[in-house]
């Protein structure tokens, strides 16, 4: 009964692809995710920078009290156990995190009797997060609950990043440039690495203004423009922190 309970609660799910920014719905999946599985904490790792081996992972969103070290902390491949799961790309289910073979990657390593699980956060077949919960107990069947939860955290990610290119010209006319140079290629600009796309906007940047006949002093007034706007953004933030 309990089980079908948690089956029939996957209808709340529905809110992960309603509107909002990025930050505050996958803020309300955390929350979410450790409701339906009964977790007492609940983080979402995304991938922002590198690739294959390189890749690594900050914490995007967390529900409950996490150590601060996790807050901050960039997650490499096979580093501790999201970063186990990222290289495996399979769900993980620990019964007993003390008294597993992951004891010693545990976040909390003397937190004795807590289970955990953890899952592949995918846009169609690329990994590009960590879902992972933790708490008193956990059933083997939360585990497919959890797979699909990620599955639509993946989904609203999915369909948040397509909304802000489409609302960008500039950023629809980069990627699609970028697209057209890569020959023999599957064309996807579902999902991009954020790194990737700011790299890719400011290739489009640079030869745009260079085609319109700028100097390359302009050109760097421009960038420090940029700089400048992004400091103003950030003191602006501390602010109203």
């Amino acid at each position: 009964m309990e089980t079908a309970d948690k089956l029939v609660r996957l209808q709340d799910l529905r809110q992960f692809l309603a509107g909002g920014s990025l930050e505050d719905s996958l803020q309300r999946q955390a929350e979410q995710a450790a409701l339906l599985v009964g977790a007492d904490h609940c983080s979402i790792m995304l991938i922002n920078s590198g690739s294959g081996e390189e890749m690594r992972m900050s914490m995007y969103a967390r529900h409950g009290d996490l150590p601060d070290a996790a807050l901050h902390a960039s997650i490499g491949t096979g580093e501790g156990i999201c970063g186990h799961v990222l290289a495996s790309g399979e769900a993980l289910f620990v019964e007993d995190i003390g008294r597993s073979p992951f004891a010693l990657l545990a976040r909390r390593p003397d937190a004795a009797g807590r289970a955990l699980m953890a899952a592949p956060v995918r846009v169609g077949d690329k990994i590009i997060g960590v879902v992972n919960v933790s708490g008193a107990r956990f059933d083997p069947l939360d585990l497919p609950l959890l797979d699909i939860v990620a599955t639509l955290i993946g989904k609203s990610i999915q369909v948040s990043q397509l909304q802000r290119v489409l609302d960008s010209r500039f950023a629809q006319l980069a990627l699609l440039q970028e697209a057209q140079h890569k020959v023999g290629e599957q064309v996807r600009t579902a999902y991009q690495n954020p790194e990737d796309v700011a790299r890719i906007l400011a290739r489009a940047f640079f030869r745009e203004m260079t085609k319109a006949g700028f100097a390359s002093g302009q050109i760097v007034s421009a960038a420090t423009e940029l700089i400048d706007q992004l400091n103003r953004q950030l003191q602006a933030d501390g602010k109203a922190a």
